[in-house]
């Protein structure tokens, strides 16, 4: 990668949900997780960030809004949601061979302002449960 290329790059306006997805990569590593994987694309779906918790794995979905006026963050994590996520966490356990370890789904909710500064950021740990059949989560 070139020089201009790079500085582009790195200079480039970040989107609100990329700025809310960095900020829950921080809050998370001040809560002590340690981050293995962030924006993880598979054709089942993509994981926001891929944390250890303890001996956990946790699958964190990130939900950046610039207000609730359209609800909380935390409501666009429904069903349909939930499912895709629990076939992409599967999906990336056993093509690492994490089948043996614990695992949950948190779900971080921000609330950016676009006249603020800091966000407001939720952590909601074990937000929900695996949705399928078959599960081997619990």
């Amino acid at each position: 990668m070139g020089l201009r290329a790079w500085l582009a790059r790195r200079w480039r306006t970040k989107s609100l949900g990329e700025r809310g997805e960095d900020a829950a990569a921080r809050f998370l590593r001040r809560q002590g997780y340690r981050i293995l994987a962030r924006q993880v694309d598979s054709p089942l779906g993509e994981l926001d960030i891929i944390a250890v918790d303890g001996r956990t794995i946790v699958f964190v979905e990130v939900k950046t809004r610039h207000s609730t006026g359209a609800g909380h963050p935390a409501e666009a994590v429904d069903e349909r949601k939930q499912r895709r996520l629990t076939q992409a966490a599967l999906g990336y356990l056993k093509s690492q061979g994490l089948m043996n370890y614990s695992a949950r789904f948190d779900v971080v909710a921000i609330t950016w302002p676009a006249d603020s500064r800091r966000p407001t950021i939720e952590h909601f740990l074990d937000a929900f449960a695996p949705i399928g059949e078959g599960q081997f989560f619990r």
